[in-house]
């Protein structure tokens, strides 16, 4: 999802009129880009479910409409994560407080189509990532009577194969959960010190399909970690080689490059990005990492056409950017002319942060206490990144999550 820069210089000539008048084109117009979905965790009014926020993208100035039927039902109480299958059909949406993830069916006009809910088989599902036939979901705790909110443990990975449509099935339905060793979910610890207890905090799936890797959080030791896993035939776990790793206090988030030959870890204690090298299985720091970011770093996206990495700082409500290097080190982007350092301000503590993926121009971030979502275009290839027209937009409360597809 990244960012072409030709646009910039049509945008300069374009009216404030033609500006408005695109901002309200409909889905059905030439102009709308993308739909991005915005998931909150408290409805307007008396109902504890939780909701999705369906946005139109006008592709020349970036304004975000909801379109008409905006916003559904979220399947379940406090969904925190989602993330959409590889063909931009299906949306799937984590709920935290019910242990579900519930399948929707994308309109050719963003609406949302709720098909299958599954259980998850541990306890508070918290991220959830898509790879062409398999979805994986983190959750908090392994699965009831072993742990719970008063016993709590270490947590688990589970992957589940996206089927294709057969007979009644559904085109995007999650099948049973990939067997590991012997359970449906793959337990996350240690085995230096079992009774630590880790609390996942990330996923990441490489482009290729071939490796996932998970961050959590040693609540025992006040220590981070990376677990890699190849995925083998059907989505079997098996791990890397020298799994887990010691990355940081508090990895929050991780993110990978579009070749697969480099790892971001978000580090919420210390303010950093730290950068490694997975190539030809090694696990390396990068020259230079960690690299400086934000206050309490939640949320890390690289473009998978240029090369950008943004971090999303909750506790600074801003946005950092960075250019990647040839041998995948961080570096500012900035504005040479005002000496900026990068840093962009986004509305009230940013969790979650998301790239255009039909222009690969604008940048999201939804902000979890400004109820609303912030909006970025990238104005050439030195930055910096400015506000879209009439940004941040207004969501229902609590925005936990983002996602999109391009529009059909």
């Amino acid at each position: 999802m990244r960012m072409k820069f030709n646009k910039s210089g049509q945008l300069l000539l374009v009216s404030a009129a033609s500006l408005l008048a695109a901002g309200l084109v409909t889905a059905c117009g030439t102009l709308t880009a993308d739909f991005v979905f915005v998931t909150s965790s408290r409805a307007a009014g008396p109902n504890s479910y939780g909701e999705v926020n369906v946005f139109e993208v006008n592709s020349e100035s970036g304004h975000m409409r909801q379109i008409p039927a905006s916003p559904f039902p979220s399947g379940g109480r406090n969904p925190v994560a989602e993330a959409v299958s590889s063909d931009h059909q299906n949306l799937y949406v984590v709920n935290h407080d019910d242990n579900t993830i519930v399948q929707f069916v994308i309109g050719n006009d963003g609406k949302l189509y709720p098909q299958n809910t599954t259980n998850t088989p541990g306890v508070f599902p918290m991220a959830v990532a898509v790879s062409g036939a398999n979805l994986f979901v983190l959750d908090t705790y392994q699965p009831l009577p072993t742990c719970s909110t008063a016993a709590p443990c270490s947590g688990s990975l589970a992957v589940y194969p996206v089927q294709a449509a057969s007979g009644s099935v559904v085109d995007g339905t999650l099948g049973a959960p990939v067997a590991n060793g012997g359970l449906n979910y793959w337990p996350l610890g240690l085995q230096n010190n079992p009774t630590h207890v880790l609390q996942p905090t990330g996923i990441n799936v490489l482009a290729s399909g071939n490796e996932v890797f998970v961050t959590a959080f040693d609540t025992t030791a006040n220590a981070g970690y990376v677990f890699g896993f190849a995925v083998g035939t059907g989505g079997a776990l098996t791990p890397v080689a020298g799994s887990p790793w010691p990355a940081g206090s508090n990895p929050s988030a991780v993110a990978s490059d579009a070749t697969g030959s480099y790892l971001y870890v978000t580090d919420s204690a210390n303010g950093v990005v730290r950068g490694y090298s997975i190539s030809s299985g090694t696990f390396t720091p990068l020259a230079g990492s960690p690299y400086a970011a934000g206050n309490q770093p939640s949320a890390i996206v690289v473009d998978s056409t240029a090369g950008y990495a943004f971090v999303a700082n909750s506790a600074d409500s801003s946005v950092s950017a960075y250019s990647v290097g040839s041998g995948g080190a961080l570096a500012w982007l900035g504005d040479p002319k005002t000496g900026g350092n990068g840093t962009f301000a986004t509305g009230l503590q940013p969790v979650a942060i998301g790239i255009d993926p039909s222009t690969h121009h604008f940048l999201y971030t939804a902000n979890f206490l400004g109820n609303n979502v912030s909006a970025f275009e990238l104005t050439n290839t030195n930055g910096p990144l400015i506000n879209t027209q009439n940004s941040p937009f207004a969501s229902n409360a609590q925005p936990t999550a983002i996602a999109a597809v391009p529009h059909k």
